[in-house]
């Protein structure tokens, strides 16, 4: 695996408290990683500590291949955080070629490059605007481009969608996509399940400053499946279809079943069974969890999921 990050260890304190717990993972250059967890799980301890914003308590972290020194690695990484950090007085044009500049650009070298962004997101009119005069969702424009402007190896982004509406939301997806596939890393952090699931490739989960799970997000739904099953008919059902010990039924209409099969016995049998009953089968369907469903379950301490991780 041709790594650009890996956390070994990792533990900090608080006043005694830990708000992370001996954490571990490594992220594949060119894919967009998740780290999830619910609010006070140690996201944003683990996010400054990968910064260099914090230094661990315990652990260590090693970014393109050595041991990461947050002076002379600070240029291989954009930060966006989920609280903004602007100056809301100073001039969009000179706060996005400060910040470039700052992270090693030349300024022919910034300029460049923030001509090209702020083309691509229709920002040329911005440029002797003030921070303060940007909505919500301009702002988050905004923070992405100085998060990105200087070509980082490494970018995280803090809940990147809010405030954005479909479209811009959209207009950065494509571009964590297209960063991505030209060789950037991502670290996506957010509370949007549905977002995980359509952009992240790998995902960790953090709860009270441990790791509760950690793998590719088809690998995760295939291992918390449940043997369910949705089945569509072109003829309606009638009650002796569905009384039968080789499942159970989940939900039932006209001529559609969700269903859990039971024990040993397989989705062939069940699609056997109705065969035999002379019912013509439009689609037979697994459903997997979603990957709220996951998160619910393992965050609140299901017995399904405690057993999972004994």
């Amino acid at each position: 695996m041709d790594t650009i990050l890996e956390v070994n260890g990792l533990k900090k304190y608080f006043s005694g408290q830990k708000a992370v717990d001996d954490i571990s993972f490594a992220i594949e250059k060119g894919s967009v990683f998740g780290l999830l967890g619910p609010n006070g799980a140690g996201k944003t301890t683990l996010l400054r500590m990968i910064t260099g914003i914090f230094f661990p308590d315990e652990g260590n972290i090693t970014l393109n291949g050595r041991h990461f020194e947050p002076l002379r690695d600070n240029g291989l990484i954009g930060y966006m955080p989920e609280e903004r950090g602007l100056y809301k007085k100073m001039k969009i044009g000179e706060q996005v070629l400060y910040l470039a500049q700052l992270k090693g650009l030349s300024k022919k070298e910034a300029l460049e490059n923030i001509k090209t962004w702020f083309i691509k997101f229709q920002m040329e009119s911005w440029w002797n605007k003030k921070v303060e005069d940007l909505s919500k969702g301009m702002s988050q424009k905004l923070q992405f481009v100085t998060t990105v402007v200087h070509n980082p190896k490494l970018i995280i982004l803090d809940e990147p969608f809010s405030g954005l509406d479909p479209v811009n939301a959209n207009l950065i997806k494509d571009e964590i996509f297209r960063l991505a596939k030209e060789g950037a890393t991502i670290i996506f952090s957010t509370h949007r399940m549905e977002q995980v699931e359509e952009i992240c490739n790998h995902i960790v989960l953090v709860n009270k400053g441990n790791k509760i799970l950690d793998g590719t997000v088809g690998k995760i739904k295939q291992d918390f499946k449940e043997n369910i099953f949705e089945i569509s008919f072109d003829q309606p059902l009638m009650p002796e279809h569905t009384a039968i010990h080789l499942f159970d039924v989940r939900q039932s209409n006209q001529n559609k079943l969700r269903i859990r099969i039971n024990g040993d016995f397989s989705n062939n049998d069940v699609l056997q069974y109705f065969i035999s009953k002379e019912l013509n089968i439009r689609s037979f369907n697994e459903v997997l969890p979603s990957l709220n469903d996951i998160f619910i379950r393992l965050v609140q301490g299901t017995p399904e999921a405690r057993q999972f991780h004994n």
